[in-house]
């Protein structure tokens, strides 16, 4: 049996798992419907690895997918370039930040009163054992 392109992507884990999560509510048809897509099997091609999402498709299937759009964004890349040119990219110009971590940085400045705080090393190992590390 022929290998699928993009099977073994997260993007194409993502999805899948998210069809499933919202399968109580929308149908896979649904997705692809809102996401832009006419032909229905579009959404089936990306869960098997068949086929990539489109860049410019991504704001709208996650919107579909009812997921950040910049993670969807990050996962897109990432199969579109590959690994190492994701990083490259997110290298040179930063990752998308996802709505969780813009509130994250929202909380930062109100607590900082907008001071630009640099991070310390107490910072940081305060942060990290919220997380439990």
């Amino acid at each position: 049996m022929r290998k699928k392109p993009y099977d073994s992507s997260r993007l194409a884990k993502f999805v899948e798992r998210r069809v499933l999560e919202l399968k109580p509510t929308k149908s896979q048809a649904d997705i692809a419907s809102q996401a832009g897509y006419t032909n229905a099997n579009m959404i089936t091609m990306i869960k098997q690895g068949s086929s990539k999402v489109a860049l410019d498709r991504v704001p709208a299937l996650a919107k579909a997918l009812e997921c950040d759009p910049a993670y969807l964004m990050r996962l897109s890349l990432e199969q579109a370039i590959g690994e190492t040119a994701a990083a490259s990219v997110v290298e040179i110009f930063g990752g998308p930040v996802t709505e969780n971590e813009r509130s994250w940085l929202k909380a930062v400045r109100e607590a900082s009163d907008n001071s630009d705080p640099r991070l310390t090393s107490r910072s940081q190992a305060a942060i990290k054992s919220i997380f439990g590390k």
